[in-house]
């Protein structure tokens, strides 16, 4: 379950899309840079593929990997059930409801319990040229290519069945009916077919994260 919401005031630096609820707000200055965004199911991997690019591409100013903030702890398991991969600024719900009201984010949405954003930052280092990676809910691709025409590129990071439902199960955060539960709601074709470019990541950690590095570069 995704649940977006909208800043009630344009995004610092730049103006936003704040339309109706369940819509995002993005920049709709149209960008210099690309926005990857990184989707998939839970257990895919996306986090431990997001730290292998960031380390391959740390020496270039042109790409940009923004933590995220959510509303949970930090951890030594991330999204992915994968040790210290994950990024995020914890932050506390009532924290979030007031940056989200005053627009410090670009992007916002709420999933399995929690509140999720990506700083409003992004839309400066788009303006400046700069390529921003970031993992986000399938929920949000719509509106950020409507804010963004022909600046979002989508990323789709999966996984055999036995190998997300065996990650989820080594984060030790869920149940394994839980995790059954949640693979359940996962399945979804159609976002797997609208994205730019999919990722089965069934190998190595470093041949998923080369994979994605190659596609970050070739933009």
């Amino acid at each position: 379950m995704c649940e977006e919401r909208t800043s009630e005031r344009p995004l610092k630096g730049g103006e936003a899309v704040r339309g109706q609820a369940g819509q995002p707000a993005v920049a709709t200055a149209a960008p210099k840079g690309t926005l990857f965004l990184i989707v998939g199911p839970s257990g895919a991997g996306k986090d431990t593929l997001l730290a292998g690019a960031r380390r391959a591409l740390a020496d270039d100013p042109r790409y940009v990997f923004p933590a995220r903030f959510i509303t949970r702890p930090v951890s030594n398991a991330d999204d992915d059930g994968d040790a210290n991969d994950e990024r995020h600024i914890a932050i506390t719900p009532g924290t979030f409801a007031r940056e989200a009201r005053w627009g410090a984010f670009a992007l916002h949405w709420q999933a399995h319990g929690l509140h999720y954003a990506i700083p409003a930052a992004i839309n400066e280092a788009l303006r400046a040229g700069r390529h921003v990676i970031i993992n986000v809910s399938r929920c949000v691709i719509e509106q950020a290519r409507a804010a963004m025409p022909g600046g979002v590129t989508v990323i789709y990071v999966d996984a055999p069945r036995p190998i997300l439902a065996a990650r989820l199960a080594a984060r030790g955060r869920e149940p394994l009916q839980a995790i059954e539960a949640r693979l359940a709601r996962q399945v979804d074709a159609s976002a797997r077919t609208d994205a730019d470019h999919v990722i089965v990541n069934d190998g190595t950690p470093d041949e998923g994260a080369a994979a994605l590095t190659a596609l970050l570069e070739q933009g």
